[in-house]
Parts: structure tokens; sequence; C-alpha cells
């Protein structure tokens, strides 16, 4: 088998989008292989509060944190293989929800976005304190995003939280992210489906804080562009949705990244064209980039039909394991 950063997807699941679709569906692990996870609730600097889940290990091992990707949960399969990866190496292992995440609607009148990074940075610094060394954290796609932004905030500082952070399929260019979903197969499909469950959990939101945004325009929203123009960019402060696009991506910042940083991203991945990666040039000496042909948006599939996804977690936890 060829490792992540050569990946070749099997003969049956050709192109990016079955790639991205299937393995989210129908490859293994499956709910069945869940761990047991201890949820616990903290209350938030704002008075909100988060759910992280938690997979105990020993008191010295290392500690790996999954940062989950837009609309998903300690319960994707992507997250059970990570917490699988995790258990095999005997490391402890956490998925902090974002705000509304895991099951329950949040009660302050935000939700979480793909340059949270003081979000992130709260949720680390508590888990370092826990641990008493720094941490191994990981992202998924819109939680890969945030956490590039947290090292990038964090500079020379994030060493003292982190130990490494690996990032896959994060948008990193959100404005080239943002046009590809919105456009063709993707909008009928991704984007619809993104909209099923944001846009009920906004008009929740609207409910508990009545004159949160415009709900005729919500209601209206057909692209997550018009998505986040209504309400992710003008909730957490940005100008709108260019604003928010372009201060909260990831990409232009890299360079100032102090800590071992691994950047995976498929050059088949629907969401994210291959041509707005980064490249080596753009990045500094901290971060490694992997861009396969091939393994379309989280998917990365492997082994006979119908495959599983355990691959990629076990090759990120073997980079982050060994920096």
């Amino acid at each position: 088998m060829l490792p992540i950063r050569d990946h070749r997807a099997p003969w049956w699941l050709p192109g990016g989008n079955a790639q991205t679709i299937w393995p989210a569906l129908c490859s293994s692990p499956r709910a069945a292989e869940m761990p047991a996870y201890a949820r616990e609730r903290w209350t938030t600097p704002d008075g909100d509060f988060i759910d992280v889940d938690h997979l105990p290990g020993p008191p010295d091992a290392p500690w790996l944190v999954l940062f989950h990707g837009l609309e998903s949960s300690s319960a994707s399969r992507y997250a059970v293989a990570f917490a699988l990866a995790a258990r095999a190496r005997g490391w402890r292992f956490s998925v902090p929800h974002f705000r509304g995440c895991s099951g329950e609607p949040n009660l302050a009148p935000r939700s979480y976005h793909s340059g949270d990074f003081e979000e992130i940075g709260w949720i680390l610094a508590r888990i370092r304190a826990q641990a008493g060394v720094p941490v191994l954290a990981a992202g998924v796609s819109l939680g890969g995003n945030a956490l590039l932004r947290f090292a990038e905030e964090a500079g020379e500082g994030a060493a003292t939280v982190v130990r490494a952070v690996a990032a896959v399929s994060a948008p990193v260019d959100l404005a080239a992210a943002g046009a590809a979903i919105d456009r063709g197969f993707n909008r009928l499909v991704y984007a619809r489906m993104f909209l099923r469950s944001m846009k009920p959990r906004a008009l929740a939101a609207l409910a508990r804080h009545p004159g949160l945004f415009d709900r005729e325009r919500l209601l209206a929203a057909r692209t997550l562009r018009d998505f986040d123009d209504c309400f992710t960019a003008p909730l957490h402060g940005f100008a709108g949705v260019d604003d928010y696009w372009r201060r909260a991506s990831a990409k232009p910042h890299l360079s100032t990244i102090r800590v071992p940083a691994l950047v995976l991203n498929a050059r088949n991945d629907p969401f994210v064209p291959a041509r707005s990666l980064p490249t080596r040039d753009a990045v500094g000496s901290h971060v490694t980039l992997w861009q396969p042909e091939e393994g379309g948006h989280v998917g990365f599939a492997s082994g006979a039909f119908p495959g599983h996804v355990h691959a990629m977690p076990a090759a990120v936890c073997d980079w982050l394991g060994a920096v």
C-alpha cells in the first residue's frame, strides 16, 4: 500500500466525488466500532458551553485532540478512525465539538467558523493544562483550517501548547473553496447537504435571539456564500463574506507557523481546488505538505470493496508521533 502522501484510490473508486462520498457513507469504521467516549461539558469564557468527548489513557501518554469539520462530530467515520488509531498507540484522545455540533443547541448568539482560532486556543490550553505537557492536535476540513489559524496567530507561543499539528483536507483558501462548492454538481449535492442542517440550526438561534440576522435573507440562501454572508460573517465580527473568507484563510500565513505542521490535501478534492493549494516555496520550514493526486475530501479510502478509512488517520498519527 502506498503511503498517504502518495495515496492512490482503489480501482473501484474512481474520481474525487466518489472518493469523497463513498468513504463518508459506506466504508469502515462503522458506528458499531465507535469507542465508548466519556463526555464532558465545559463552560466557555462567554458563558456558553461545548461538549468534549474523551478516550482515557495512561497519565503520561501522548494526548491527541481532533477538531472536526463542518456540521460533523465525534461520530463521523474519520473521527472514529482517529480514535481507534489513537487507542492502538496507547494515546489519550479528545474530540471537542464546535458550538451546536454535539446534539444540543448552544446558548450564545454565535456559532463556529473556519477561522475560530481563539476558540481553538482556549480548548487546547485547557487540555494542555490537564496533560501537563504540550499535546498533539489534528483538524479535519474546517477544523483543520481553524487549527492552522491558531498555530499562525500563536507564533512562537504555540509550542507551549502543542507539540505538532496536522490539517487534513483543510480549505486553506476559503474564497477558492467557497466558489468551488457553490458550482455545478458540488452545489447540487454538497452545498445543499450542508445547508440542510445549517439553516435550521441558524433559525433555532434566531428564535432564541430575535434580531440576530435577517430571516428572509437566510431562507433565500441557496449557496454557502449566501449563508456565510447572512449568518456566519456578521455573527462573528466580519464585515461580510469576503472579509470573513479573507481573514479566516490559513494559506496566506503558513510561513508564520513555528511548530511542526502537516498540511494534507488530495489534489482531486472537489471542495479544495488543486490550484489553490500552498506550494513549497510559500510555506515556512515548519510546514510539511502532502498533496497526493487522489483521495477526495477527507476520503482517502483504501483496501478491497467496500474499503476503509483507517490509513489516513494512521499516517497522520504516525507523523504526529514522530516529530
